[in-house]
């Protein structure tokens, strides 16, 4: 199903309170790839990719790459790349229908399994993953900034890799690093061989979209990361460092995907949320019941408009 404002029939009129990004200046890139930036170290170092509007709605992590390239922002050592995801669905950005432009014919972050990607069928974003997997294939870390629909706490997404789960929480901001298996409709940029095999990747949840305080959020942690990689200058345009405690660490033990058209949770839940006790029953997927596996049971983005086939929520228990 394409992305429409639709889907949301009955909810609140969304706002969006970010301008939208004027790309334009950055389009064409300095790598012969359109929005793909890359700049070297005067030093040998890590190669950190980042990477922005894998969704075109996601609009901050647009400003963001936008505002570094603007400023000049260069790394000490290694390579930076810049990468602005999917052009075409970011390009489409309406204001007025802000959820209507999260892609142009499929989810940018569900096709990334080899047999997709060296398959004969074609869309705008199989077209854009195939052209940007050279990029990604040589990336040492990626972080991939992402915001939200529905009311969460900010989060890292580490997948399965260990070295990812380690870096997530050395960041410590946002505070909370939880390690998934991925969704059932496909796999995302994060899940790619590159990353299980040798690279380390991070996906950022950084808020609820269009928010100034997302936009902040994306900025302290790709700032941090830089940090952490010993690939900031002393005047690098970022926000000043503190120090931070380790993030908390929570592993996904269940995802829910809805198997109907008419899974529907028992009342509001906020992403972040704990329930205390296991057996508590939380959404009813047509007949089925859907109850908490556990105590102390952390809802990871539930999405109270899931369709059948999609991600409801992600059940999760805290380590350590």
């Amino acid at each position: 199903m394409k992305p429409s404002s639709t889907v949301l029939a009955g909810l609140p009129p969304l706002t969006v309170h970010l301008p939208r990004p004027d790309i334009s200046p950055w389009r064409a890139g300095n790598m012969g790839l359109p929005g793909v930036w890359r700049f070297m170290g005067a030093e040998a170092g890590p190669h950190l990719v980042v990477s922005a509007a894998v969704h075109g709605n996601e609009i901050a992590g647009a400003l963001l790459l936008a505002r570094w390239l603007r400023d000049g922002l260069r790394p000490r050592r290694g390579t930076l790349t810049l990468v602005f995801g999917n052009l075409a669905a970011l390009e489409r950005f309406d204001p007025a229908d802000p959820t209507a432009s999260r892609f142009v014919d499929e989810d940018l972050n569900r096709i990334w399994a080899p047999a997709l990607l060296g398959g004969s069928r074609r869309s705008v974003e199989l077209d854009r993953a195939r052209a940007l997997l050279p990029v990604m294939a040589q990336a040492d870390v990626l972080l991939d900034l992402h915001s939200m629909l529905w009311p969460s706490d900010p989060l890292f997404l580490s997948g399965p890799g260990a070295a990812a789960r380690a870096l997530g929480q050395s960041l410590g901001t946002p505070p909370l690093v939880v390690a998934d298996d991925g969704h059932a409709a496909g796999l995302r940029l994060i899940d790619h061989a590159r990353f299980r095999d040798g690279g380390t990747a991070l996906l950022l949840e950084a808020g609820s979209h269009w928010r100034p305080e997302t936009l902040a959020q994306m900025e302290h942690s790709a700032a941090r990361l830089l940090r952490q990689l010993g690939m900031a200058t002393p005047d690098a345009p970022l926000p000043p460092d503190v120090v931070l405690p380790a993030g908390r660490l929570a592993r996904v033990t269940q995802t829910v995907t809805a198997s109907t058209s008419g899974f529907t949770f028992l009342r509001d839940f906020r992403g972040g949320e704990v329930v205390p006790r296991r057996n508590t029953l939380i959404a009813l997927d047509g007949e089925a019941e859907v109850r908490t596996p556990h105590d102390d049971c952390l809802l990871v983005m539930p999405s109270p408009h899931a369709m059948r086939g999609h991600t409801a929520v992600r059940l999760a228990r805290f380590e350590g």
